[in-house]
């Protein structure tokens, strides 16, 4: 099992005839994504890797019967893409672009909510389904199948958990990387409560950073709803106060946002909790 994505996705690739979205495409393709549909204003009738593109996301659901989308284009054109594919009934849209306007987020976020629609990001890795599907800009050779559910702020934590899991024989459910900006569609505690219903996954990993209060608020969740075992692992213990590290949603103001912080209250809420990936192996093994 797994949540949000599988083999049978059919999946459209905004910016698909751009130079990032080409080799993203194509690498999704290998992996096993069922990708059906591409989209570019102006570009329809061309084909990137054996996949039609469309001038619209419509033309693409209508043509191809498209139900997620994972989205490359410039941060100038983000607002009408995510529009475009919410309004067209999509169940699923990731979005890869960083640098979304903070605003735009919350307005977005809104009308997904009001139509039945997730939105994972944005500045995701995206979703990844191992053996089966991968939306994103993910590693799949790092990724095994399996039973850990993980939900990562950062795509390069997520990765080297994965292939430290994989080599021991712990594979993955899914992994969904949220996004590293300040505001973000979908949280932490959402993909939680999505893992907690999924029968495929016995235990879900949290990788955290500095920064907002995803991690604390994901704290609250666990101690109130949760049955299945959560552990975590939270970086940035030097970070400076002020100091943006890596991503712009990892910045410390004062007590806000610490490592420490969001460690504690981990901890409080019953969760083993690493301070290093070399950590987290021996962890998740003694938890399940």
């Amino acid at each position: 099992m797994s949540i949000l994505l599988n083999r049978e996705t059919r999946v459209l690739v905004q910016g698909i005839t751009g130079s990032v979205g080409r080799v993203q495409a194509k690498w999704m393709l290998d992996y096993g994504t069922n990708i059906v549909a591409g989209v570019t204003p102006g570009k329809e009738g061309e084909v990137v890797e054996g996949v039609p593109v469309y001038n619209t996301v419509a033309d693409s659901v209508a043509q191809q019967g498209v139900t997620a989308s994972v989205i490359m284009v410039p941060p100038f054109a983000i607002k009408k893409a995510i529009l475009e594919a919410i309004e067209a009934g999509l169940e699923l849209i990731v979005v890869i672009t960083e640098h979304v306007p903070v605003h735009d987020i919350m307005e977005l976020r809104a009308i997904a909510k009001e139509r039945g629609t997730r939105i994972i990001g944005s500045n995701s890795p995206g979703i990844i389904t191992p053996g089966e599907a991968k939306m994103g800009i993910m590693p799949g050779i790092v990724f095994s199948p399996g039973r850990i559910g993980i939900i990562s702020r950062s795509g390069t934590l997520s990765y080297e958990a994965s292939a430290n899991l994989s080599n021991v024989g712990l594979g993955q459910s899914t992994m969904v990387g949220i996004g590293g900006e300040p505001v973000i569609f979908s949280s932490m505690t959402e993909m939680l409560e999505l893992f907690e219903n999924d029968p495929g996954t016995d235990l879900v990993l949290l990788l955290g950073e500095v920064g907002g209060s995803q991690e604390e608020k994901a704290a609250e969740f666990i101690a109130q709803k949760m049955t299945k075992p959560v552990v975590a692992c939270i970086v940035g213990y030097n970070a400076p106060d002020g100091k943006r590290m890596g991503h712009a949603g990892a910045l410390v103001h004062g007590s806000m946002g610490t490592q420490q912080g969001k460690v504690a209250a981990l901890r409080q809420a019953g969760v083993p909790v690493a301070t290093h990936l070399l950590e987290v192996v021996d962890l998740v093994q003694k938890c399940l």
